[in-house]
């Protein structure tokens, strides 16, 4: 094969795979999950309407729910609080901008505003919430005697031990007025509906968001037991400490758990998630002429030992899918490997990146150490376009990325080793760039192989 046709095949399996992901990213529109779902009988008998949306697609739920609101039922003007980039004008509603994945001063005003807002509804009217990823950083609310910026110090030691989501919106719940239940206990005896796109696997409505809408069943002794497990109890601000284990001597009110009377009058409809987008994709794939297969609809763990764990399956030419669903043997035909999910960083250097692009370098690297054959592309992104703290939705790696960064001066294993995926992809030009998307279904990959002649 002449190396312009070897170009332009790599320069296609790539465009397939961005193609790919795209899909995905479509299939969680928020705009249009919000026109499918939100039915006139959800109205009901119900004399005024509050609305109120935070998250990554909450301008874009709000938009939508805006047209669909019955004219003159809409209590005062909406409410939706998004991440900066996201923000958008809505007629009849206030947009706030506010930080993520760190909260800041702008989205704890915007947090009181939604508490007073809620506690005002009355019995015969509805409060509805329209949840997506990100609403947990969007609307910090510290519970009495912690600050912002000890809620903050907090999540961040959180975030760098590798904590998962779960883990995170556990100690988030027990430090917040809002979160695990919060919201519903203030609206009661309003009547409360949660519209949520999920960005947890597993679509467990208590952690979308730290489930501000929904019972917790987790507590402040959990909270604590995850804290020390991570290792940085001792670390964390004294004042948090003390809430937690006032919290656990039962001295301090707990989250609101299941049965309890506040939810009687709740309800919740999920109108998009992770296991929607893979399906789309599925179907893209297929339709791009792929043998396709799902790798795994569950995707986590480190992500700098995913990627390689994957390129070893596929040297041995089985892979064995999460879970129980068997295994997949690798033919000698074009095939798409897709899956969903969420990894984790375990930050160990000061450089710059995300589980996505650490994923595709880890890849990247193995790939290139074990071998792997044929025409291949491996790309892992974010839903929402941005991949931790930088402007990439995530990597997009091939046979010859490695060789690219040898040649450029880059050394990957020892960026990979200090967390910096950002720099080492930037230097191949391996970064995937798809600006905000205005959505949040946590992450998409999608493995294309092509078998050597």
């Amino acid at each position: 094969m002449s190396l312009l046709a070897d170009q332009a095949d790599m320069a296609s399996i790539r465009q397939d795979a961005f193609n790919i992901f795209q899909a995905g990213i479509a299939a969680a529109d928020p705009y249009q999950a919000v026109k499918r779902h939100l039915v006139p009988e959800l109205f009901g008998s119900c004399s005024k309407v509050h609305l109120i949306a935070f998250g990554k697609a909450a301008c874009a739920m709000a938009q939508a729910a805006s047209e669909i609101i019955p004219a003159g039922m809409l209590a005062d003007r909406g409410i939706a609080v998004t991440n900066y980039e996201n923000v958008t004008g809505i007629d009849n509603v206030d947009v706030i901008g506010a930080s993520h994945p760190l909260p800041d001063a702008a989205g704890l005003n915007a947090a009181k505003i939604i508490a007073e807002r809620v506690r005002n509804a009355q019995q015969n009217e509805l409060v509805l919430v329209l949840v997506s990823g990100g609403g947990s950083a969007l609307i910090p609310y510290p519970a009495d005697q912690i600050t912002l910026q000890e809620k903050i110090a907090t999540t961040d030691l959180l975030l760098a031990s590798g904590a998962t989501i779960n883990q995170v919106n556990c100690v988030r719940k027990h430090l917040s007025r809002l979160k695990g239940g919060g919201l519903a206990r203030m609206a009661a005896p309003a009547r409360l509906h949660a519209l949520i796109l999920s960005d947890v696997l597993g679509d467990d409505l208590s952690s979308i968001a730290s489930g501000p809408t929904v019972a917790d069943s987790t507590t402040y002794a959990d909270a604590i037991d995850i804290l020390k497990a991570k290792g940085v109890w001792d670390q964390v601000p004294i004042n948090v400490r003390q809430h937690l284990e006032q919290g656990m001597l039962g001295n301090i009110e707990e989250t609101p758990k299941p049965g309890d009377d506040v939810f009687k009058n709740t309800g919740h409809t999920l109108i998009g998630s992770n296991a929607i987008s893979v399906n789309a994709m599925l179907q893209a794939a297929k339709n791009l002429g792929y043998e396709t297969k799902l790798y795994s609809d569950h995707l986590c763990g480190e992500a700098r030992t995913v990627g390689p764990t994957l390129v070893a399956q596929c040297i041995e030419g089985r892979l064995q899918k999460a879970g129980a669903l068997g295994e997949i043997t690798l033919q000698n035909k074009p095939m798409a490997l897709l899956a969903g999910g969420e990894t984790t960083v375990t930050l160990k250097g000061n450089g710059r990146g995300g589980r996505n692009q650490e994923m595709a370098l880890a890849f990247a690297i193995a790939a290139e150490q074990q071998g792997l054959t044929g025409n291949w592309a491996f790309l892992s992104g974010g839903t929402d376009g941005r991949d931790g703290p930088t402007d990439a939705a995530g990597g997009i790696v091939d046979r010859n990325t490695i060789q690219r960064m040898v040649q450029a001066g880059a050394n990957p294993t020892e960026l990979l080793e200090n967390n910096d995926s950002y720099t080492a992809l930037k230097t191949s030009d391996d970064l995937v760039n798809t600006g905000t998307t205005g959505t949040n279904v946590a992450d998409l990959q999608i493995l294309l192989i092509q078998p050597a002649p």
